[in-house]
């Protein structure tokens, strides 16, 4: 379970971009990996996401589903798969209306950070992820999502 988790989590880079994304359904652009939805729902004073794997069809997989609940306050808020604690956590903290900044934890180890921006048109969130300065081998990546 924790490696589904942790595979999910690297998959999606859980990224950080709730600023102002609209609520709905996001699929991450992505010809070498495997697609994902990103689900945004409001949750209190913040939002909700959900991650989704997706067949090629584009139909959600029966696998795990990572879920967070964030305030975008800057605090570390849980990562669950299927509803349980993973030891991995996420502090997402708006910069401006379009910008956000994310730290992802893993048993209270930082191991990312994400930088993220939305599109003028709100239908394109672009992700910078960085792990290189904690993940042996890691490099700099930017992954686009495009707004259903």
């Amino acid at each position: 379970m924790k490696r589904i988790a942790i595979v999910i989590c690297l998959l999606s880079a859980m990224s950080g971009a709730w600023a102002q994304i609209p609520a709905g359904n996001w699929i991450k652009r992505s010809p070498a990996a495997p697609r994902m939805m990103m689900t945004i729902e409001p949750a209190g004073p913040g939002i909700k996401i959900t991650y989704r794997m997706l067949d090629p069809s584009g139909k959600p997989i029966g696998q795990s589903v990572m879920t967070v609940t964030t305030a975008l306050d800057g605090k570390d808020a849980p990562t669950l798969v299927d509803g349980k604690e993973t030891g991995q956590t996420m502090a997402t903290r708006r910069i401006d209306a379009r910008d956000t900044a994310s730290v992802l934890k893993l048993q209270g180890k930082e191991y990312m950070k994400s930088q993220s921006e939305l599109s003028p048109d709100g239908k394109t969130l672009k992700i910078d992820n960085d792990a290189s300065a904690t993940v042996a081998g890691a490099q700099k990546t930017t992954e686009y999502w495009e707004r259903k």
